[in-house]
């Protein structure tokens, strides 16, 4: 007979768990040495909030569930700030933790279910030795099906006691979520749409998130093909029209002049699975002040009060009948593909010209970025912490599809979750380089996991922005009048952190300093490489340039 840990572990194994990222303890050290056992692979992160991240970049990556595990008390208490991260951005990640004892909870114990549920996560708890079984395989379950993660609580005094084999309890009478995908719109509401698109003459169809986890892509595109729309995706859905001839690239603070024109001159927009916060609609100067926004979403409810119809549907359903509508009534695509045809050309920043503004041994972040763009393989996956640097990153290295970007931070507006998003990128796919973006405060936040980094990724580049400040709060409020140090630094050696680590690494004030890059490219690009790049402070991004709302990584309302 297995004891409880070691049912834990097994009801995992066989229900296709394959990767854990954990910190071991006393509350969850033979479940995690179960597993690894067993044959999953399994991470040892250097701090349990990095292994959260981890297992929540794992799932952005490949869309699988990956399971995180931490001891209780304050191993679970370090886990916040990632899970409700990962909660925000609806990730599947199933947490397998420690708790206090059935008998009540000891001085090292707090209230780990009413935590995890304020931070957004459902909660299952094994109460008896015969709920090991069937209570992990429901957490599995609820972690797979409910686009939330999953807080599975393990009493320690249960750990080492026999557990029967499955059957022994019934399974627990956890609420099973209704997919997204059940979520069906009225035909009022669908019909009312099709309406708006049929008399547009400027219609645009902006996908999010959503309508990349719900498979819309395909039917968006074939929707604006019948419609004669353009295409724009929200940030966090980069990539999911590349190579489409119609695509202006991303919506928002992040968009190029050109694209952000005819963005703005779309009289109807039709919004898939997208949150439409505050930088998609870059603080609601994104879209013309007559333009009609729709929003096609399973929230149930219009999360902007820009939105002027709002449609409670999953976003590939709702395409497939308005595409099935458009077709019915024989819809003739409209002009606007012709009158903006000459203007789909060299939309992205690489063709927007500025006046660099290196100097004194400090590199413009621009000229940084656009040097680099010419130099990263094309088949690679983004990571980016929080901060004003997530700008230069967004604005010239264009990602492959949004499986390819993982935006760390971004729904929590936190900083410092960099390297262990970088982790769990790396081990999802091995085939890819991983492109880490970092300012200098969140490495110097999340740094324990660089170490993480150096011990797993095949192959890894790290950028780090360093202005030796915090320069989001530097350039809202300096510009509001603040004039004290407290967002400012000395600088910092990672290059020299780095090495001491294991990893290689280059200094770079110029261009000619990334000879080191294409040095480490013509190597094979293995292992990790950090580049500790001393950026001028001074360089404000457009999408924050006289806007006086926080930025992304601190205390923005963020967008999918």
């Amino acid at each position: 007979m297995r004891t409880v840990a070691a049912r834990v572990a097994r009801t995992l194994l066989d229900g296709g768990v394959t990767h854990v990222f954990g910190v071991v303890g006393n509350g969850n050290f033979r479940i995690a040495d179960a597993l690894a056992s067993g044959g999953a692979r399994y991470v040892a992160a250097r701090h349990e909030g990095g292994a959260v991240v981890m297992a929540d970049a794992f799932h952005r990556v490949t869309g699988r569930v990956a399971v995180c595990t931490a001891t209780y008390g304050p191993g679970f208490t370090n886990l916040a700030t990632g899970l409700a991260d990962a909660a925000k951005q609806a990730s599947g990640v199933l947490v397998v933790t420690g708790d206090a004892p059935t008998s009540g909870p000891r001085r090292i114990d707090v209230d780990q279910a009413a935590l995890a549920r304020t931070l957004g996560a459902r909660v299952v708890r094994i109460t008896e030795p015969s709920e090991a079984g069937p209570s992990t395989a429901a957490a599995l379950r609820l972690a797979r099906a409910g686009s939330r993660p999953v807080v599975l609580l393990v009493p320690s005094d249960l750990l080492d006691l026999d557990a029967p084999v499955d059957g022994g309890a019934a399974a627990p009478a956890v609420p099973t979520p209704r997919p997204d995908s059940a979520a069906v719109a009225a035909p009022a509401e669908v019909a009312a749409v099709m309406e708006l698109l049929a008399s547009a003459r400027r219609p645009l169809l902006l996908a999010g998130l959503g309508a990349w986890r719900s498979g819309a892509g395909p039917l968006i595109a074939r929707l604006a093909d019948r419609t004669g729309a353009l295409l724009a995706t929200t940030v966090m859905a980069g990539g999911l029209f590349t190579g489409n001839p119609w695509s202006l690239g991303v919506c928002g603070g992040f968009a190029a002049p050109r694209a952000a024109e005819l963005i703005g001159s779309a009289d109807v927009v039709a919004a898939f699975g997208a949150s439409l916060g505050h930088w998609t609609l870059h603080g609601g100067r994104m879209l013309g002040p007559g333009a009609v926004l729709v929003q096609v979403d399973t929230a149930g409810r219009a999360t902007s009060g820009r939105v002027d119809l709002c449609v409670t549907g999953d976003a590939a359903a709702v395409a497939g009948r308005l595409l099935d509508a458009a077709r019915a009534r024989g819809l003739v695509p409209g002009p606007w593909r012709a009158e903006a045809a000459a203007d789909l050309h060299d939309l992205g920043w690489h063709d927007v010209p500025y006046e660099d503004a290196g100097r004194d041994g400090r590199i413009d972040p621009r000229t940084l970025t656009r040097a680099l763009a010419g130099l990263l393989p094309a088949d690679r996956t983004l990571v980016t912490d929080g901060g004003h640097f997530i700008a230069w990153p967004a604005m010239y290295w264009p990602v492959a599809d949004p499986a390819a970007l993982v935006f760390t931070g971004a729904a929590f507006q936190s900083i410092g979750l960099g390297f262990a998003g970088a982790v769990g990128a790396a081990v999802a796919r091995s085939d890819r380089m991983v492109v880490v973006a970092l300012g200098d405060g969140g490495a110097l936040m999340g740094l324990p996991e660089l170490e993480t980094l150096v011990r797993v990724a095949e192959s890894a580049l790290v950028v780090v922005y360093d202005d030796a400040a915090y320069g989001a709060e530097v350039h809202m409020y300096g510009r509001a009048g603040a004039e004290s140090e407290t967002a400012v630094f000395a600088s910092t050696d990672f290059a020299g952190v780095a090495r001491s680590l294991g990893a290689s690494a280059a200094t770079v004030r110029d261009v000619g300093d990334l000879a080191a890059v294409r040095h480490w490219l013509a190597r094979g690009g293995r292992g990790v490489m950090l580049l500790d790049c001393k950026v001028v402070r001074d360089v404000v991004a457009e999408m924050l340039a006289g806007d006086g709302t926080p930025m992304p990584g601190r205390a923005a309302s963020g967008g999918s």
